[in-house]
């Protein structure tokens, strides 16, 4: 609708990236979200990194399916393509359009519901091809759409709206990508920005499926995030969600600290999450240790956030099935189509 759509104003002394183009070339239609959701600082961040990045809008493919979280596509990289999914099926969409064109710039926007619930399996077996696109997984630990169920990445003893408490154990979405063999895998903070900014764009620049968890506030319905995100030795309080039906206007929790660093976070209910950030010395290539540093923080009621795990050699999608470099929609139809002889061959193959 038209009074959705941000004003094109610019300003002549904006700045301008490599491709000539402003922040304000990288934006989107207007926000739905609530006022202080953490998903509204992860579009910024997203923004920013592809204007530090001088990639052309057009170059980018934006991928989503449902929740809060897929509505945020609609809000940044306007003149992109995308595509929004069903409830959990974004990865084949995904796969289906990198086969077809791997020159684009993938993107796929999901939450802690869409990958950790319905869309479980569609999650495992997109990392387990390595498909080339960056990940983005906006963790708020609720189904806010539908008034603040829990999901699958609620810790055990966290409480809903109404007071009803989890029972079910959490899934990690870091945990399961270090373990399924993701080949980048990273932690951040929606309010983080000089941290999240930069993982943003090495995993867009790395070659394979670069796994980004971002913890990300619902300020309506669980707007602390120890209760009710998948990392149950992490938080310091328990607290139950807010009970409301209508939002009050707040400010997007902010967090600056330095690598090896732990913070307590204060969040809009009051209650504290303590982040750590992995020192410079920390050795993001070996798995193995991966998992036991985070294993390790995680007892000591801290989540560990940066570039968790990275494996610049791990082949991706496209290399593994040898396929050819030029999108489909470029090669000639008889490549495309190259007769039923051809067919009768690869059914050969499988008699």
């Amino acid at each position: 609708m038209s009074f959705m759509q941000k004003p094109k104003v610019s300003h002549s002394k904006l700045l301008r990236n490599d491709v000539g183009l402003t922040l304000r070339d990288y934006e989107g239609s207007m926000s739905t979200l609530c006022a202080g959701c953490g998903h509204d600082s992860i579009t910024a961040a997203v923004i920013q990194a592809f204007w530090e990045l001088s990639i052309e809008p057009y170059k980018v493919a934006k991928m989503s399916g449902i929740g809060c979280s897929s509505k945020t596509p609609a809000y940044f990289l306007s003149p992109a393509h995308g595509i929004n999914a069903v409830h959990g099926r974004m990865p084949s969409i995904a796969t289906g359009a990198n086969a077809a064109d791997r020159n684009l710039y993938y993107v796929g926007i999901s939450g802690d519901g869409d990958s950790l619930s319905i869309g479980l399996g569609q999650f495992i077996h997109v990392m387990r091809r390595n498909l080339n696109m960056l990940y983005i997984i906006e963790n708020n630990g609720v189904y806010g759409l539908t008034k603040g169920q829990f999901s699958a990445s609620a810790d055990v003893g966290s409480k809903a709206k109404k007071g009803e408490v989890n029972e079910q154990p959490p899934i990690d979405p870091v945990i399961a990508a270090l373990t399924l063999g993701g080949s980048f895998v990273a932690r951040s903070f929606s309010g983080d920005k000089e941290q999240l900014v930069p993982l943003i764009k090495a995993g867009l620049m790395h070659n394979g499926f670069a796994m980004l968890d971002v913890l990300s506030p619902c300020v309506t319905f669980n707007d602390h995030e120890d209760s009710t995100k998948s990392y149950a030795h992490t938080r310091q309080f328990y607290h139950p969600a807010i009970h409301a039906d209508f939002v009050l206007s707040k400010k997007p929790i902010r967090a600056a600290y330095d690598d090896g660093e732990a913070m307590p976070v204060e969040l809009h209910d009051g209650s504290t999450v303590v982040l750590r950030k992995v020192s410079k010395d920390y050795n993001p290539t070996n798995r193995a240790q991966a998992y036991s540093y985070l294993h390790e923080h995680q007892k000591r009621g801290e989540i560990v956030t940066g570039l968790l795990y990275i494996d610049e050699d791990q082949r991706e999608m496209h290399d593994i099935s040898n396929t050819v470099s030029q999108a489909l929609r470029d090669l000639p139809y008889k490549e495309l189509c190259p007769g039923s002889a051809t067919l009768e061959e690869i059914q050969k193959l499988y008699r």
